[in-house]
C-alpha cells in the first residue's frame, strides 16, 4: 500500500513515521512535508494544502492507495471531498463533517442532539449578547472563536475586560461569531478516536500543555508538550469516551447524512461532575496526538485504511505499548506572540542519538546552504519513551539539551506533576 500524507508539521512527521513502520505500507509520500520527513519519506512540493486540484495531482502522480489529510484547514476546505470524488480512499472527514472543528457552535448543536456531556454555552454574534453571557455564566470567563484558530482562539480569564477584548476581536472577523462557555474545573484529557463513519476505536488518552510557560503561566499556544498514559485517570476512560461521547456523536453525524471518517479528537475536562467535552477537533492533535501514536502498536497504515474504507469493524482492537511517552516542544524566540523565523538549529543528530528519543520537525525548512532553520512558532517536537513517565521525561529533556536555537524556549515541567502523582480529579464519579 502506498500512502500520501498531506501536511508539513510535527503531526504529519509522526504519521509518516508510524506509517513507515507498518509492514503493509510499501511507500509513503508527503506533500509538502518538511526536512525531517524528507529523511524517511519522499516529499513532494505543494504550495497550498487547501488546493484540492494540486493535492489530486500529487495523488495521481504517485498512484496512491490511501490519502491521510493531516491539518484541519484542508479538511474544512473540502480537500477530502475532492479526493473521494476522484475515487481515493481518504482518511479525513468531509468538509461538512469537519465542521465539528470548523464551527464551535455547530459542534455544540451536535453534542446537544447526541446527548454528549459538555459545558453550558451561549453562541453570540453581538457584544450585547457576549456581556449577557459573561454575566450569566460568571468567572472564570471562557470565550472561544467560533472558527478555526490553530489552537489559539480561546481565552480563559478572570479579567472581564480581557474576555471582552477577545470577543471584540472574534466578532470583528467576517461572519464573526463566538461561544461563551461555563468554566470546567479539573485536569484536561485528549482522546483521539479513529472513525469510519459508523464505528469507533480510541487511542490511549494523553494530556497536553497549552500555556507557554512553566506552571501553566502565560498565553495559550498550539501546545508545548504532552504525555501518555495518564496514571491518574480512570483505567477504562477510552471505553467510556467511546460509549458516552464518540459513538453518539458519530451516530448523530451519520443521521445527518454527513458521516465522519477520520480522527475525532475529544478534548475533555475531568470535572467534579464527571468528564465534560471541552471541544472536538477533526484531526490528530499536535503534540498530544504524537504521544498517543507513539504508544500505538497496532499497524497504523492498516488501521487508517480500514477506517477510510468503512471496515473498522473488521480490524482488531487497538493495542498500545506499556511504556510511557513524553514530548517537549522547542519553540522559536517570541512565540506565541511574534515568533522569530530563520534561526539556525544545531544538535539534531546528537538529539536523535539519545536512546529512546527522536525529533519531529514542526516548523523547519532547509536553507539554500543546507542549514535547518526555524520556519514557524513551534519548531521541533522532541519525543521520548521510557519505562514510566519519570524515565520518559528524563530521556526527552536529555535530547532537548542537545538542541541549540538562538532565543528558543521550552517548558521544563512537561509531565512533571503526573510523574510525581500530584494530579487529581475533583470528585470524579467516573
Amino acid at each position: 500500500m502506498k500512502v500520501l500524507v498531506i501536511g508539513s508539521g510535527a503531526r504529519e512527521h509522526a504519521l509518516v513515521r508510524g506509517l513507515s513502520a507498518d509492514p503493509d505500507v510499501s511507500a509513503v509520500v508527503a506533500a509538502p512535508g518538511n526536512p525531517g520527513i524528507d529523511l524517511i519519506a519522499q516529499c513532494e512540493p505543494l504550495a497550498d494544502v487547501c488546493d484540492a486540484a494540486a493535492v489530486l495531482a500529487v495523488a495521481a502522480r504517485h498512484t496512491v492507495d490511501l490519502v491521510v489529510v493531516g491539518p484541519e484547514a484542508p479538511l474544512v476546505a473540502g480537500v477530502s471531498d475532492a479526493l473521494r470524488e476522484a475515487g481515493y480512499a481518504v482518511y479525513g472527514p468531509s468538509a461538512a463533517a469537519a465542521q465539528l472543528e470548523g464551527s464551535k457552535s455547530f459542534a455544540k448543536e451536535v453534542m446537544a442532539s447526541a446527548g454528549v456531556p459538555t459545558a453550558l454555552a451561549h453562541v453570540c454574534t453581538t457584544m450585547a449578547e457576549v456581556e449577557a453571557a459573561l454575566d450569566a455564566l460568571g468567572a472564570p470567563h471562557v470565550v472561544k472563536d467560533d472558527g478555526l484558530a490553530a489552537g489559539k482562539g480561546v481565552v480563559v480569564t478572570d479579567d472581564r475586560e480581557a474576555a471582552l477584548a477577545h470577543a471584540r476581536a472574534c466578532l470583528a472577523k467576517p461572519d464573526g461569531q463566538l461561544v461563551v462557555e461555563e468554566f470546567l474545573d479539573g485536569p484536561e484529557v485528549s482522546v483521539f478516536c479513529i472513525c469510519d463513519g459508523t464505528s469507533v476505536r480510541a487511542l490511549s488518552p494523553a494530556q497536553d500543555f497549552k500555556r507557554v510557560g512553566d506552571g501553566d503561566l502565560g498565553p495559550n499556544t498550539g501546545g508545548m508538550g504532552a504525555y501518555s498514559p495518564l496514571p491518574w485517570a480512570p483505567t477504562h476512560l477510552s471505553d467510556w469516551v467511546i460509549e458516552h461521547i464518540a459513538q453518539p456523536t458519530i451516530d448523530e453525524m451519520h443521521r445527518r447524512e454527513t458521516p465522519f471518517v477520520g480522527t475525532l479528537y475529544v478534548g475533555l475536562a475531568m470535572t467534579s461532575r464527571g468528564p465534560r467535552v471541552v471541544e472536538f477537533n477533526a484531526r490528530f492533535g499536535d503534540p498530544d496526538g504524537q504521544v498517543s501514536l507513539a504508544r500505538l502498536v497496532t499497524p497504523l497504515g492498516t488501521l487508517l485504511y480500514a477506517a477510510a474504507t468503512g471496515r473498522l469493524d473488521d480490524a482488531d482492537d487497538l493495542h498500545h505499548r506499556p511504556e510511557s511517552a513524553v514530548v517537549v516542544v522547542l519553540a522559536a524566540e517570541g512565540y506565541p506572540a511574534a515568533p522569530v523565523p530563520g534561526g539556525t538549529i544545531e544538535g539534531l543528530d546528537a538529539a536523535a542519538e539519545v536512546p529512546g528519543a527522536w525529533v519531529l520537525h514542526a516548523g523547519t525548512r532547509r536553507a539554500e546552504d543546507g542549514r535547518i532553520v526555524a520556519a514557524g512558532g513551534r519548531v521541533l517536537d522532541v519525543m521520548a519513551v521510557g519505562a514510566d513517565l519519570a524515565s520518559a521525561r528524563d530521556t526527552a529533556y536529555r535530547a532537548v539539551s542537545c538542541l541549540e536555537l538562538a532565543g528558543g524556549h521550552h517548558r521544563s515541567d512537561i509531565a512533571l506533576a503526573a510523574a510525581r502523582g500530584e494530579i487529581h480529579i475533583p470528585g470524579s464519579d467516573t
